[in-house]
């Protein structure tokens, strides 16, 4: 039986290139941009170091919650020397709250190649900063196209959706026949003159316009050459995403007080959060009854670090999300500890005061922690 990609290919317009649809797609979406364009911080020049910061922060991530950290982050971190020579603790700190940490240290690293390697200029082609840490196809293309004007397609969550409906394709888009047909797409659509705009205006128009739910159609400048729309389907394209089953999961984390100062601890390079600091943390242990075992956390503190401190205080719960967990963490407090620090592991453990817990990178619940106890 002949896959998707064989039939589409084949009976699709915009793959043979029928110049007159493709005209007009283009533009169409052109004047849409000037019209609508957003005015984004990330747009006020097209330095290739703007334009990779901008897009490693996009992903997985709403614009409005970028705007104010990337305007800090190239505050700090003016160019991609900057960033290199920048400690690591300072740039997760500058990132803390936008979540998947990787891509931050991955970025760090690829700014310490393009220093090394490429004295300070960022590589011009996709190849070149594709092989960078944390940079994938659709990142190299955006980096190219956008700085450099070089006709590179690209392909994230925005232009899935957009593609999909535009040649009413109802697969799921995660499969490899999938991606291999909407990157042959979004090739094909890809006009040899400002390349980087048209780019940019797929993205747009995916997030304003091509939403999630209830696309908003009438205001969509190619909306008569959309084959979702033209079939009625566009709420049921692209085919919804598997649920994800989430487990549940209860965490401890311990606030130890000596004086005033309270211990944290650096997490190891394959725990979650690595890099990040947080309050000593552990799988709940439970009496018989479902309760929090406090002699036990009291133990395991004991066993981690050498000290011996408590009894533990009940302090807050939290709850929050974390891949596919939904974690209840209880907070707790253990005051007066004796022995002397002697953690197990290679990973870092400090007394801090409260005012230098401003200076680490946390994690997002050790920051809500961090904030409580400092009243």
């Amino acid at each position: 039986m002949e896959d998707p990609v064989t039939r589409l290919l084949a009976t699709h317009p915009a793959f043979t290139p029928n110049k007159r649809w493709l005209r007009k797609l283009q533009t169409r979406l052109h004047k849409w941009f000037v019209a609508h364009r957003r005015d984004l911080p990330w747009r006020a020049n097209r330095d290739p170091y703007h334009v990779w910061v901008s897009e490693i922060m996009l992903q997985q991530t709403q614009v409005a919650t970028v705007r104010d950290y990337f305007t800090r982050f190239i505050g700090a971190f003016p160019t991609v020397i900057h960033l290199a020579n920048a400690p690591e603790e300072q740039v997760l700190r500058l990132w803390e709250g936008l979540g998947y940490y990787r891509r931050a240290r991955q970025m760090h690293a690829a700014a310490g190649v393009i220093r090394d390697e490429y004295g300070g200029t960022f590589p011009d082609t996709v190849e070149a900063i594709q092989a960078l840490p944390g940079i994938g196809r659709y990142t190299a293309g955006a980096i190219v196209s956008i700085a450099y004007d070089q006709p590179a397609p690209i392909l994230e969550a925005n232009t899935l959706r957009l593609y999909a409906r535009l040649l009413g394709y109802d697969q799921p888009l995660t499969t490899a026949a999938s991606q291999r047909l909407l990157w042959q797409f979004a090739e094909a659509i890809l006009p040899e003159k400002h390349p980087g705009d048209f780019n940019q205006t797929l993205m747009e128009l995916g997030s304003l316009v091509c939403t999630p739910k209830s696309p908003d159609c009438p205001a969509c400048p190619v909306m008569d050459q959309c084959a979702a729309y033209a079939a009625g389907r566009q709420a049921e394209i692209p085919a919804p995403k598997r649920k994800l089953e989430f487990t549940a999961k209860r965490e401890a984390a311990l606030v130890v007080w000596k004086g005033n100062k309270v211990l944290v601890r650096q997490c190891g390079p394959n725990e979650r959060w690595a890099g990040l600091w947080d309050f000593p943390r552990t799988d709940t242990p439970l009496t018989p009854q479902g309760q929090a075992d406090l002699p036990a956390l009291a133990d395991w503190l004991t066993q981690q670090t050498g000290l011996t401190a408590g009894p533990a205080e009940h302090l807050t719960t939290l709850k929050h999300g974390v891949t596919r967990y939904r974690i209840t963490l209880e907070c707790f407090t253990l005051r007066h500890p004796s022995g002397r620090l002697a953690p197990e592991g290679e990973e870092p453990w400090k007394w801090l005061a409260l005012g230098q817990l401003e200076e680490l990178p946390l994690s997002t619940t050790g920051r809500k922690i961090a904030k409580l106890i400092q009243g």
